[in-house]
């Protein structure tokens, strides 16, 4: 039903895990194969994950006024509850802090206009689709590498970047993408170092330094 769209699962850390696992098949080839007796049926499922989940079971780990109570082998259960591999496929993944009192009813930061971000993202994707006649997300191998045109220092720095950081070859892949896809957001011709920082930021809270310095 969210082919084509956005599947959103809010508490995301409370669904079994068999069926969260059962995700990652049509994540990565964009389908989904169902299977009865003996007929076998595939179904276009080509669709956006959008996920949110708490901190641990409470809910308030994290929070400066530390009401949080759960135990720290109770909050690695509920975090390991979603599997490494799922989480693998999961591009961006963003902390989001508590709101201030003060700041509740105060008039809301207009920030980017959402019509100038439309703009963005369509320029962005005619860009894409002039270079390679596909989107960033369908890249793969040196189809990938090409489209990044790295120099030979950023080549250098990434590579040094996995090795610390102990990327799989699917997250390395992955960040090359979001780098790609951040680069044509600002309409740059190759992937910077500054685009992958920014792309293992959204999934590496350390090492990053290290990777830099390296």
């Amino acid at each position: 039903m969210a082919h084509g769209g956005v599947l959103f699962l809010d508490e995301l850390a409370e669904f079994p895990r068999a069926v969260l696992n059962q995700l990652r098949q049509p994540m990565e080839s964009g389908e989904i194969c169902i299977s009865r007796a003996e007929h076998q049926h595939r179904y276009p499922a080509r669709f956006q994950l959008v996920a949110a989940m708490n901190p641990c079971p409470c809910g308030q780990a994290g929070g400066e006024e530390a009401r949080c109570r759960c135990t720290p082998d109770a909050i690695r259960r509920y975090r390991h509850s979603v599997s490494g591999p799922l989480m693998d496929r999961i591009d961006l993944h963003i902390t989001l802090s508590r709101v201030a009192p003060e700041h509740l009813l105060s008039p809301a930061n207009q920030g980017h206009h959402s019509a100038d971000i439309k703009n963005r993202i369509h320029a962005a994707r005619e860009r894409q689709l002039s270079r390679q006649g596909e989107l960033n997300r369908d890249l793969s191998g040196d189809d990938l590498l090409r489209a990044c045109a790295l120099s030979k220092a950023t080549h250098t720095w990434f590579v040094n970047a996995i090795e610390t950081l102990k990327l799989s070859a699917r997250s390395a892949h992955r960040r090359l993408r979001v780098g790609r896809t951040l680069a044509d957001l600002e309409g740059c011709e190759a992937v910077s170092t500054a685009h992958l920082q920014t792309a293992l930021s959204f999934r590496e809270t350390s090492g990053i330094a290290d990777a830099a310095g390296a």
